[in-house]
């Protein structure tokens, strides 16, 4: 892969010049976005985000579903040299404060009422404890509300000149994303135009993407696979993409039709519904080549089910995260689908190694875990300290998963060396949750693990030590959660009181016994 010397306003800026009607991002209410509008559409952004004192190197925040006002923003931030901070639209209260705090965010681009959540009530309630945060801005919101401005607003109403674009600078901060951590704080992951333009490229090299190609997006853009193959590949590539706001298989069959897509990248649910539904109606979706699952366990009988369904397409598991994305990028060839089946992906542009517990390699075919080092790797967190035990002097990554690589240059995933619940692609900190349980009166102990889940690959299951070994049921432990801003996906779904919970000797919860405990219970149950 070569290095990257443009930066996505220099590409955006190219492609409404010599492209402009082209599509870069088809959308389902057919309103696509061209090249040459939504470059028009972020300069005047660009201005009146200047206008508000907005400089080179502040980071913004948007907290918007896929639309094309995202991807207004990313473009007029990198003009501006601003930082971009997306951030995931189910997250509430406790999430969303502590990341535009830790980030110092100046600005914040939010909905409405979207999903039934009113956004800028939200707001409401955090910006006392918010002095960085200056201005909100709420997009495609109707009413009328004091102190915000409207998005709509900013880009008719120009602030005054279009600035100059800044340096091209491909090492610099292009995008802050927040990742959950083990401790229950979740991480500011960095990463610059460059790093993200490699893991885009790895792709792109990988399945041979080119003009004729389509990306269906399901991924939401505040995710690391949605913002970057889905708003930034559109314009460093030559793939166009097709957002899709809200996943429904049957929107997503009739999308597909219509605009012809060639791939996806995306959670391992949204491949199961898409087999289910073309073997259910006899459905061949014959422009769909290849489909990648990532962010969750993928059944090897899905992958082969996928390729009796599917006309044309290779589906196929890869691995990354936030901190490293694309590690793997799969087995695209059908002499190779056993690979593709019970593999986590073709290791490709990537160094790495699998470690004992003092990070010293060992023999191809043992498990341990894996650290990695390439081109696509974050910068480092925003505290040297958590970059600090995470990247070691070699600068390897420790990403906390347990594996192997196999003979054919596979990486199969074993275990999980990290307190993490990954649930419909979705990384949640047991921790974090377990945090908030310990403030519930009843509660004397918690203990949070991931349980198989059909749909999602996890689910979150507590283990229960309530004072004087009182009951409590899910309902009340809900709404405990809902009422102490924790986004939905992170509450139980299934609770397991205890008279104790087994421990080490040191007095650590033994986890792993937990977790074969509840596979067991749920085996009883079916």
């Amino acid at each position: 892969m070569r290095l990257r010397t443009k930066n996505l306003a220099d590409y955006a800026q190219q492609k409404a010049s010599s492209t402009a009607e082209a599509v870069a991002i088809y959308t389902e209410d057919g309103e696509h976005i061209r090249f040459g509008s939504i470059f028009d559409e972020a300069l005047t952004l660009a201005a009146s985000m200047a206008s508000l004192g907005l400089r080179a190197g502040d980071v913004i925040s948007f907290q918007l579903p896929n639309w094309r006002e995202a991807v207004a923003v990313d473009i007029a931030a990198v003009w501006l040299g601003l930082v971009v901070n997306p951030v995931i639209p189910i997250y509430r209260d406790r999430e969303l404060a502590f990341i535009l705090a830790d980030s110092r965010s100046r600005c914040l681009f939010i909905p409405g009422v979207y999903r039934g959540h009113d956004f800028p009530e939200m707001i409401e309630r955090l910006k006392p404890q918010l002095p960085d945060l200056q201005h909100v801005v709420s997009v495609r919101h109707d009413r009328a509300t004091d102190g915000m401005l409207r998005y709509e607003d900013l880009i008719q109403q120009r602030g005054g000149p279009i600035p100059d674009k800044q340096p091209t600078d491909m090492q610099a901060v292009k995008v802050i994303m927040y990742t959950s951590g083990t401790t229950g704080r979740a991480k500011a992951v960095r990463h610059t135009h460059q790093s993200l333009a490699r893991a885009i490229d790895n792709g792109v090299e990988a399945w041979e993407l080119g003009a004729e190609d389509v990306m269906l997006m399901p991924s939401p853009v505040t995710h690391i696979t949605g913002f970057a193959n889905g708003i930034e590949q559109a314009f460093i590539s030559d793939c166009k993409t097709a957002f899709m706001e809200r996943w429904d298989v049957n929107n997503a069959v009739a999308y597909i039709e219509k605009v012809g897509a060639t791939g996806c990248v995306s959670a391992t649910p949204f491949l199961q519904e898409l087999v289910e539904k073309a073997k259910n109606d006899s459905l061949d979706l014959p422009s769909l080549r290849f489909f990648a699952c990532g962010g969750a366990s993928v059944p090897p009988n899905l992958i082969i089910d996928a390729h009796s369904a599917l006309a044309n397409c290779r589906a196929f598991r890869v691995y990354g995260c936030t901190e490293a994305p694309l590690i793997t990028v799969g087995f695209v060839k059908p002499e190779e689908e056993i690979l593709a089946a019970t593999t986590d992906g073709r290791i490709n542009n990537w160094d790495v190694i699998i470690a004992d517990d003092n990070g010293e390699p060992l023999a191809q075919g043992l498990d341990g875990e894996i650290l990695v080092k390439g081109p696509a790797m974050m910068l480092g967190y925003g505290e040297e300290e958590q970059t600090r035990q995470a990247i070691d002097d070699r600068g390897y990554f420790y990403t906390g998963d347990i594996g192997h690589i196999t003979p054919e240059g596979a990486i199969v995933i074993t275990d999980r060396k990290k307190d993490i619940i990954i649930r419909g692609g979705e990384n949640i900190s047991a921790r974090e949750i377990e945090d908030v349980l310990h403030q519930h009166p009843k509660i004397f102990e918690a203990a949070v693990v991931a349980m198989p889940h059909e749909r999602l690959g996890e689910g979150v299951c507590v283990f229960l030590v309530t004072r004087d070994l009182v009951p409590l049921e899910l309902a009340e432990l809900q709404s405990f959660m809902e009422h102490a801003g924790l986004a939905k996906q992170k509450w139980p779904q299934r609770i397991e009181l205890s008279v104790a919970l087994e421990k080490t000797a040191s007095g650590k919860v033994r986890k792993d016994v937990l977790r074969k405990r509840v596979i067991t219970l749920l085996q009883s149950e079916i």
